[in-house]
Formats: structure tokens, sequence, C-alpha cells
């Protein structure tokens, strides 16, 4: 399993809690920098984003990623229709949540949302 990271980096601690809610090894963490420049257009530099993968087209298709989205809403949901478009699914995504009390604020593993089952169940309710 990949993880393809648009966020903050993960400490040691999240990758681990994320390799045991995922009962398997994180083969590679890919690491990539989702910083935009808001004075330009957003469609490109996603597209750039994601192409610094450097995945093939191919491998888009057949290798088992999670995704941990950038927290800028309007990048996280542009991303996910480039990534959408490029694996043809919706990959699951990793969603972090503060720890409560936490100083200086930290995050922890919530959960290991799926988007292709959100998406399915979101259809039976038509």
């Amino acid at each position: 399993m990949f993880l393809i990271n648009f966020a903050h980096p993960l400490t040691q601690e999240q990758i681990q809690k994320l390799k045991e809610e995922l009962g398997q090894k994180i083969e590679r963490i890919i690491e990539i920098d989702a910083q935009i420049d808001q004075q330009k257009q957003l469609i490109p530099q996603i597209v750039e984003l994601v192409d610094k993968v450097g995945f093939t087209s191919h491998e888009w298709q057949t290798v088992p990623f999670i995704l941990n989205p950038p927290s800028l809403s309007i990048s996280a949901v542009t991303l996910l229709a480039e990534v959408h478009g490029r694996c043809g699914y919706f990959p699951p995504v990793l969603r972090l949540r503060p720890i409560e009390g936490s100083l200086p604020l930290q995050f922890e593993v919530a959960e290991i949302i799926n988007l292709h089952q959100v998406r399915e169940d979101a259809r039976k309710r038509r």
C-alpha cells in the first residue's frame, strides 16, 4: 500500500496507527507539498501537484494507495477530481483529528474513509 500525502508530514505514531488500521505495511509514502498560489488558476496547479506523484497511467490504475488530501478544501476537492480521473475510482482517504488538550496542537489518525463506499451508499439514497 502506498500513501500519497498532500498534507503536513505524518509522525511515526500516525504512520504506525495507519498501519494498524490498514492491517498491512505501507510500502512507500510519497510526500507532495500542496501549497498553491492563490493568485493563479487552481486547476493547472493541481495537475502539476498530481503529476509530482510520478505514477504512470498504468500505476494510477493498479497501485493500491491511500490519499491524504491537502487541508485547503478547494484544493482537496479539485485534487480528488483529478486523481479520480487518473485512477478511475474514488480512492480511500485519511482523516486526521486534533488530539484534545494537546499543547502544542497535535493530530491523530481518526479513520480511513472509503470514498467509493460513500458513493455507493449515497446512490441508494437517491
